[in-house]
């Protein structure tokens, strides 16, 4: 399949990490969400209920990230795939989860891709 819904620069603040204090206060997280999915039918009737609605998509990773503790933004990543391949409508998921700026300005992400 060839079609993608993609929604970039998600940016959300929770609690991450596995060194001392890291999950004190809530650090920001960048995100980009990527979903393999058949857009043939909306591309032809023009609604949305024949898609997967891209902010269902931004919804999922905010609620992830504000209400959950992980220590690796690995573990972080799969909650969000998983949450996102309970649609149907989505065949796979591509996730990079940013932690900007904590190693001396420099930016550690995650990606990973999950199919169902």
């Amino acid at each position: 399949m060839s079609d993608h819904i993609a929604v970039r620069g998600i940016t959300a603040f929770g609690r991450a990490g596995v060194n001392p204090g890291e999950q004190d206060l809530p650090q920001r997280f960048d995100v980009d969400v990527e979903l393999e999915v058949d857009l043939e039918r909306s591309a032809h009737t023009d609604q949305l209920t024949d898609t997967y609605d891209y902010g269902k998509v931004h919804d999922v990773v905010v609620e992830v990230i504000t209400t959950a503790r992980f220590g690796l933004l690995e573990r972080l990543a799969q909650e969000i795939a998983r949450r996102i391949l309970q649609e149907d409508r989505v065949h796979a998921v591509t996730i990079t989860i940013a932690k900007p700026g904590i190693l001396d300005g420099a930016t550690p992400s995650v990606t990973l891709r999950r199919r169902r």
